[in-house]
């Protein structure tokens, strides 16, 4: 397979913050595959409410995990429910630096039958061995993954969880 390249333009547009483009994102108005950023409320000048490089370095673990959990669940045929996963970006000082340092990952999976378990278990285990994004930083990737069982009502809503 032939490498991949991935284009984003970004512009400064005023005080700490800037809009974040990609030409290859074809989205609807008002976004048009744009995102405001800027730099987070703790630094000097920072703006609450707007993503920041720290968020967006959360986010691309947390969905490549998504990703390829899709696949992965694709290629083993799990049969899941739903597919959610929060995530916290820890940014700390290491060697005399500000850098982030680990991201915790908090996936959860949910499935119709209890005997998949496991496997659904072992399918988010590879998925997080094989996301690309984690295997491209230095930051330490914490999974800690939960698997939940819910039986569906006739609506085909959630009706209970084990």
């Amino acid at each position: 397979m032939d490498a991949h390249y991935y284009r984003v333009d970004l512009a400064w547009h005023r005080d700490r913050r800037g809009m974040l483009c990609s030409p290859e994102l074809k989205t609807p108005a008002p976004s048009n595959g744009c995102i405001e950023v800027a730099t987070p409320p703790e630094f000097p000048k920072g703006v609450e409410g707007i993503w920041s490089p720290e968020h967006l370095f959360t986010a691309a673990i947390s969905s490549c995990l998504m990703t390829t959990f899709l696949a992965v669940a694709e290629n083993s045929r799990l049969d899941f429910v739903s597919f959610e996963c929060a995530a916290k970006g820890k940014l700390d000082k290491q060697d005399n630096q500000w850098m982030m340092t680990e991201v915790l990952l908090e996936p959860v999976v949910k499935i119709r039958d209890e005997k998949d378990q496991e496997r659904a278990l072992k399918v988010l285990q590879k998925a997080e061995a094989a996301c690309l994004i984690t295997k491209s930083v230095r930051a330490q990737v914490i999974m800690q993954p939960h698997i939940e069982v819910v039986t569906e009502s006739i609506a085909g809503e959630p009706a209970d969880q084990k």
